[in-house]
């Protein structure tokens, strides 16, 4: 079971950097700077990540970001549990002015996601994530907003009011396999057309940052193929929630499981395939 009293804390950590992440995205505009990687940094990333820091730092629990990726492995190998956060996940979709861009938060422990929460400011949705208790959705502004006033910061209270994930089910006989809206591979294209082989109908959409974790979890996209660089902190959050919605991530390569807090940041190749994949699929 989860520590609920740090789950509270860390859902509402994410509403709040979310609801400052907003008021940039609003503005006529924001100054964008560029990281030595060249990939793009605004004064969302710096809010978002200000105010989760704050939130976090009451759990006494570790924080891995981008931010603290030169943490020595000597010192991150002894932690047994941490949070792992993406304080913007999907800045180029920010700067794009799409929406599609995300908050996220996820705890580990030993080496395995066990909670994860995500919010997607445009949308006002928010998507929660826990061992044994599953995954949900809340997009009734209503309770957002109680969520964001303090009033509603239990998550047995918040998954009572949410929508059970997955909730979406299944078109008879198509694939729907998802896609980065800006990282997308060769690699990818061809695992597609590999699955065109032995699919009838495969249908391929795009989506930006961890919003393609949430599509499998609600049960709209049934696998997602990432046969590309993607770093801890992209992924743990929305990890936790495909999983706990009865999805399944595994290295492409191995088919191991995932785990986090590694020595070297950069994740493997992973599938992730939703739970109505998976059960037609055993079924065949």
């Amino acid at each position: 079971m989860v520590d609920e009293s740090c789950v509270n804390t860390a859902i509402n950590a994410c509403v709040q950097a979310g609801r400052a992440v907003l008021e940039v995205y609003g503005k006529d505009r924001f100054d964008v700077s560029y990281k030595s990687d060249n990939s793009p940094l605004t004064v969302a990333d710096t809010k978002s990540h200000g105010i989760i820091s704050s939130y976090l730092r009451k759990t006494g629990i570790p924080v891995l970001s981008e931010e603290g990726r030169d943490i020595p492995y000597s010192e991150r190998s002894t932690w047994k549990r941490l949070w792992i956060v993406d304080p913007l996940d999907g800045t180029k979709e920010f700067i794009k002015r799409n929406g599609e861009f995300t908050i996220n938060i996820a705890l580990v422990e030993d080496r395995k996601v066990v909670f994860g929460t995500i919010f997607i400011p445009a949308r006002d949705t928010l998507y929660v994530g826990a061992k044994s208790h599953g995954s949900y959705r809340i997009d009734d502004p209503v309770l957002i907003e109680r969520i964001a006033n303090g009033k509603m910061a239990n998550l047995k209270d918040i998954i009572s009011s949410a929508v059970r994930l997955p909730d979406k089910s299944p078109l008879p006989g198509v694939v729907r396999v998802v896609g980065s809206r800006s990282h997308l591979t060769a690699e990818v294209e061809e695992f597609v057309r590999e699955l065109k082989k032995t699919h009838k109908k495969v249908e391929f959409v795009q989506a930006g940052s961890s919003l393609k974790l949430c599509l499998v979890a609600e049960g709209n996209a049934d696998l997602y193929p990432r046969l590309g660089p993607t770093m801890e902190w992209d992924i743990a959050a929305g990890h936790a929630i495909a999983e706990n919605a009865g999805a399944q991530l595994l290295c492409h390569d191995t088919g191991a499981p995932l785990e986090y807090n590694k020595e070297d940041l950069l994740n493997p190749w992973f599938v992730v395939e939703g739970a109505a994949y998976r059960s037609r699929e055993r079924e065949v």
